[in-house]
């Protein structure tokens, strides 16, 4: 994507799972009775989806019948995640076959899309 920056070194990522939901999908939507609204679940696109999901919820709260409210992610339910410690080795498993996968890519190894397959069957993906 930027082949200007091949050559950079990272030294830190951001990474974790605070306030991830099982499916890893954003999310929005508003309780008409109680009016409380939410919105979360960026996993990774915080920017964009923090902007759709303001203005979804403006359109909730307005009661406007609007293109953003009817997307698939308002007000849909999520799923549990897994007790513990099902829920810890399933998400660092995760991080882990992602990390192996992107060295295996970055060496110019194939088949790193098998290692990244299991990642997203985790994910739910």
């Amino acid at each position: 994507l930027l082949p200007q920056t091949a050559k950079l070194r990272i030294d830190h990522a951001w990474c974790g799972v605070l306030g991830v939901p099982r499916d890893w999908c954003t999310t929005a939507g508003l309780d008409l009775e109680t009016g409380i609204g939410w919105a979360g679940g960026y996993v990774g696109l915080g920017v964009s989806s923090s902007n759709l999901s303001g203005r979804t919820l403006r359109d909730l709260i307005l009661r406007r019948d609007t293109e953003l409210t009817r997307l698939p992610w308002v007000n849909r339910r999520v799923s549990k995640w897994e007790p513990e410690p099902m829920r810890w080795l399933g998400v660092h498993s995760m991080y882990q076959l992602y990390r192996v996968a992107d060295e295996r890519e970055e060496a110019g190894l194939r088949h790193t899309s098998k290692l990244a397959a299991i990642a997203d069957r985790i994910t739910g993906h």
